[in-house]
């Protein structure tokens, strides 16, 4: 079985994010979406929540699975089984700071980085203009999957 890994905080998870799990499910028998915990972190929403946005937006889909997690990611794909990790790239930004952590994360592991490019129509969303268009009460449903426009 290939099984793909799509870490992230997903606070909360954008069209973004479900348009690369989306055309994952194409790629992998299963994709595990694995909530990080960062106890440095503020979130906006709570772990609970940011699980169940997630479920509730691929409840149809049972190649997804979703699972929260701490320490380095490359552990957490060995607990699972995960030859892969799966990430998204909007841009050139993205893309240097994703390179220097699949490198890093080949060094420590035989476990493969697959990045898939963001359809042009989500590739101006992040989780954090979400979150700033939440808290100066915008309109962010078009950003963000009916899980989370109903919260």
């Amino acid at each position: 079985m290939k099984r793909a890994l799509f870490p992230g905080s997903f606070d909360p998870i954008t069209l973004g994010h479900q348009d690369i799990i989306l055309r994952g499910i194409k790629l992998f028998d299963e994709i595990v979406v694995a909530v990080g915990i960062n106890a440095e972190k503020k979130y906006m929403f709570s772990l609970e929540e940011r699980i169940e946005f997630i479920k509730k937006s691929f409840e149809d889909e049972p190649k997804v699975k979703v699972v929260s997690y701490e320490g380095l990611t490359v552990d957490f794909c060995k607990k699972v089984g995960a030859q892969f990790i799966l990430r998204g790239l909007r841009n050139p930004a993205d893309f240097e700071f994703e390179k220097a952590i699949a490198h890093t994360n080949r060094k420590l592991s035989e476990i493969e980085t697959v990045f898939l490019l963001t359809s042009s129509r989500t590739s101006y969303i992040s989780s954090s203009i979400v979150r700033d268009v939440i808290r100066n009460k915008g309109n962010y449903s078009v950003l963000v999957p009916n899980s989370v426009k109903m919260h």
